[in-house]
């Protein structure tokens, strides 16, 4: 689980969750999961009643967007590397061009802004406490993730020195 780098276990003291990290992507979708489920009694109440729901809902809308763009633009830049677990696979390039200049982890950060979008657009707060879950858990995958990308490419570091998480 954990170690120096060169064992397998990327110097990390996260667990692994198995060989590949499946069980940081198993908690992930019980997370999203979570959101959509607990939104589902709000839907009927969706609907604008007042001007600040109004705003709400724009602001919702619009984070939905910017977060959907974002899991997309990265899964093109990724292009063959792409993977759902945390750790890459044999022949994985490490990605820094694209959306991958600005932001090391703009999967996480779309998931994430995409949950407390419909969080907002439903005006659930059980979903938005879920959203919030999600961004810490997200937040620990992704630093499970950054000791086996160190591990795995010399160049990781100076990249995560130039660029934000």
């Amino acid at each position: 689980m954990t170690g120096p780098p060169g064992n397998g276990g990327g110097g990390s003291r996260l667990p692994a969750l198995g060989s590949r990290g499946e069980g940081w992507v198993v908690g992930q979708f019980v997370l999203l999961a979570l959101v959509a489920l607990a939104s589902l009694p709000y839907l009927g109440t969706m609907a604008p009643q007042t001007p600040a729901r109004w705003v709400l809902l724009l602001i919702g809308c619009a984070e939905l967007l910017i977060g959907g763009w974002a899991v997309a633009r990265a899964f093109a830049d990724l292009g063959r590397s792409l993977t759902p677990l945390p750790r890459p696979h044999a022949d994985a390039e490490m990605v820094d061009r694209g959306i991958y200049r600005r932001i090391r982890h703009p999967i996480y950060a779309g998931l994430i802004l995409a949950a407390v979008a419909w969080a907002t657009v439903s005006g659930s707060p059980p979903a938005f406490a879920a959203a919030v879950a999600l961004g810490v858990f997200m937040d620990a995958k992704a630093r499970r993730e950054e000791a086996w990308l160190a591990d795995r490419y010399a160049e990781y570091a100076a990249y995560r020195t130039r660029t934000k998480r």
